[in-house]
């Protein structure tokens, strides 16, 4: 069945066995020592590895860019050294995997700057409370970022690029979605800069065509992609004119030469975040001419449509990729997707419930003849 999702798929130099790709998804997992991979992520990835692409979960770039309990880093040689056994893992499964590039800007909070406040665009705070592992904490106001900042983050960005590659990645996508640095750069509403990173849509892609091309510079445009979140609220980022902010952004992408483009476009029935702001992805189409991914609340069938139709060359799954550690095998044969529980608790801690103990629809069958 969905003939069209097992073609493979040239996006630059990355060869995609098929068009079921596994989007970037938050785990939590990597607590011992902290932002360090380990063991069970390998597991983890590895069980995933029939996807045509996994995208990793975000990995930040730098301690003052990440701000998630247990997320990963990608900063130091211990975490470069860490995810070499995860990136071999998926390759001898005969899988390919990109690494996601992450720097939360104002999402940061405090508690994790030793008391500073964290960085943004702009000098503004993010709605609701942060994550933090003494609990929920109310986010700070940010400090508007300095030219030397700026400077130094994207040097932050190539030192992850330079990590990502040593460690064996076949590429590296930056996360440029979800209302976070590079999002926050983007929308009007979260960048109120009046120097040249600020003011005019292409103004506010300044930063993302930096950060862009010191990852190129590592990697080469055919292995660097990007997320983007084009319509609706993010986390309190949001923007007045979506077609052209984000027509600039692809326009930009487009003039570097990017392998792909994935994005996230929530609906208004979106079971994970929802908004009535349209989607933008025919903007997009209409300004770039690489490969590009849509997410979001797909069945198979909606993602069968969606290629066949030129819509978009791949589908990246996310929360059905958690229960379904097998999910393109069971696209292939029709078979019903494992229900995710949708319980935060199962898919933030540190934990293997929740994580990889999730059956195969071999294991499912044979548990099922042995009863």
């Amino acid at each position: 069945m969905h003939d069209v999702l097992f073609q493979p798929l040239t996006m630059g130099a990355l060869e995609a066995k098929n068009r079921i790709f596994m989007a970037p998804l938050t785990r939590g997992r990597a607590a011992d020592p902290m932002f360090t991979p380990n063991a069970m992520m390998q597991t983890y990835y590895e069980q995933r590895a029939g996807a045509g692409m996994i995208l990793t979960e975000a990995t930040g770039i730098s301690v003052e860019g990440l701000g998630w309990p247990s997320a990963p880093g990608i900063w130091s040689d211990e975490q470069t050294e860490a995810w070499k056994p995860i990136v071999k893992a998926v390759h001898d499964k005969g899988g390919m995997i990109v690494m996601q590039l992450w720097h939360m800007g104002r999402i940061v909070h405090p508690h994790f700057l030793g008391g500073e406040p964290p960085f943004s665009a702009s000098a503004t705070k993010a709605p609701g409370e942060a994550h933090t592992p003494v609990g929920k904490q109310e986010y700070a106001t940010a400090r508007e970022m300095t030219l030397e900042d700026i400077e130094r983050t994207i040097g932050d960005y190539r030192r992850a690029a330079e990590n990502a590659k040593k460690a064996g990645f076949d590429g590296v996508q930056l996360h440029g979605a979800n209302g976070y640095l590079i999002d926050q750069f983007l929308r009007d509403n979260t960048n109120l800069r009046t120097d040249g990173y600020g003011g005019s849509p292409e103004n506010r892609t300044r930063f993302m065509r930096e950060v862009l091309e010191a990852l190129i510079d590592v990697w080469g445009a055919d292995r660097v992609g990007i997320r983007l979140s084009p319509n609706g609220d993010s986390q309190g980022a949001d923007d007045s004119n979506p077609e052209a902010t984000f027509g600039a952004a692809a326009r930009a992408c487009e003039e570097l030469g990017l392998a792909f483009v994935e994005l996230r476009q929530p609906g208004p029935e979106g079971t994970f975040g929802r908004t009535d702001v349209p989607k933008q992805d025919a903007v997009i189409r209409a300004n770039y001419t690489g490969s590009l991914i849509l997410n979001s609340d797909y069945s198979a069938q909606q993602a069968d449509d969606d290629v066949s139709s030129n819509r978009c060359d791949a589908v990246s799954f996310g929360r059905p990729y958690i229960s379904n550690p097998d999910l393109e095998k069971r696209i292939a044969a029709g078979a019903a997707f494992n229900p995710n529980t949708n319980v935060p608790k199962s898919w933030y801690f540190p934990i293997p419930e929740g994580y990889i103990d999730y059956p195969t629809m071999e294991e499912e069958q044979a548990a099922a003849n042995a009863a």
